[in-house]
């Protein structure tokens, strides 16, 4: 545990940091979990909508005004800041001595910036998972168990296509959009590599761009995993698509599409059925992944969470993906 000198450590009491749309997510789950919630806005107009959205208090000023008042630290933090904002205060609550913290995707924009976190994290004996809800779907969690049955991956595939035009009017911070794929496709690409392995050998192609995103708008690529499974992925954002992801197994393929459900498809037969059995009520009353994955955090349950030392290392496939041309320091 790190060394809280700031003041006690506060058992089940949850600082959330932030108060938008996505922290109103969280205030719903943390409400159904029955948990001491302190939630963290920055400006008093979006403080104030949260409060009336959300029927619960809602401290407006930002962290680092709430940090200078000393408060006794929680045992746990979310944050659920805007993309360009996740780094800061993740690093702020680091060093305040919070020991546990949920930040959301993609936790950091930049290798310099994981790197530090990274470093931060491993100083104070601090545990920081990256928010990658789509790992606590029901359809992931029956997925992993019934391919597990068939023996393990054998193939994946996956799309992480972004409509264009749609993303393009998306009033966002500087620099945000010009990472998308990172700040938002990703949510794809973690899923098919937690359920089909991690990539051992990649080779990627891209092509075009648009104007807020110019270093790619077409991507394909292939290659394998660590667990010896042939992958390849395609996106071409200027076109039609959806996000999907396709395991396959000696025994059936596996096809998430959309995501949120599961459809099977056995070996010898044409029919994709989705499977009725899964329930679902708990995405479907959240949003989706959300309550299982902040349950478990809570408990501090990390077991299939993405850590900040595996985006860390996942870093450098990202930019091969999107183009990226970042030094990797």
């Amino acid at each position: 545990m790190p060394n809280n000198i700031k003041g006690k450590e506060v058992v089940n009491r949850v600082w959330l940091i932030g108060a938008g749309g996505m922290a109103q997510d969280y205030i719903k789950v943390l409400m159904g979990l029955k948990r001491n919630v302190i939630v963290i806005g920055r400006g008093e107009e979006s403080a104030k909508e949260c409060e009336k959205s959300m029927q619960c208090s809602v401290l407006s000023g930002g962290l680092s005004n709430f940090l200078q008042t000393s408060p006794d630290i929680a045992t746990h933090a979310i944050v659920a800041v805007g993309v360009e904002k996740l780094y800061e205060s993740t690093k702020e609550l680091l060093e305040y001595g919070v020991s546990n913290i949920l930040v959301e995707k993609p936790g950091a924009m930049t290798q310099k910036e994981f790197n530090h976190l990274s470093s931060i994290a491993k100083e104070k004996n601090a545990n920081v998972i990256i928010a990658y809800n789509r790992r606590f779907f029901a359809s992931t969690l029956t997925a992993r168990k019934l391919i597990e049955e068939d023996g393990g991956v054998t193939s994946f595939n996956f799309e992480f296509t972004e409509w264009a035009h749609v993303i393009e009017p998306l009033q966002k911070a500087e620099g945000v959009k010009e990472k998308w794929f990172l700040a938002n496709s990703t949510h794809v690409v973690d899923m098919a590599f937690y359920l089909g392995g991690k990539p051992k050998d990649i080779i990627c192609f891209t092509s075009g761009g648009v104007d807020w995103h110019p270093s790619a708008s077409n991507f394909s690529g292939a290659g394998m995993s660590e667990n010896g499974a042939l992958f390849n992925y395609a996106a071409n954002w200027k076109s039609a698509g959806r996000w999907s992801v396709e395991i396959l197994t000696d025994k059936h393929r596996y096809i998430f599409r959309p995501m949120e459900k599961l459809q099977i498809q056995k070996r010898g037969e044409i029919a994709q059925v989705f499977d009725e059995s899964i329930d679902y009520s708990l995405d479907e009353e959240y949003k989706p992944g959300l309550y299982l994955q902040t349950e478990n955090f809570l408990k501090n349950e990390f077991d299939g969470m993405c850590t900040i030392d595996e985006q860390k290392k996942l870093l450098s496939t990202y930019n091969k993906i999107a183009n990226y041309k970042e030094e990797n320091k």
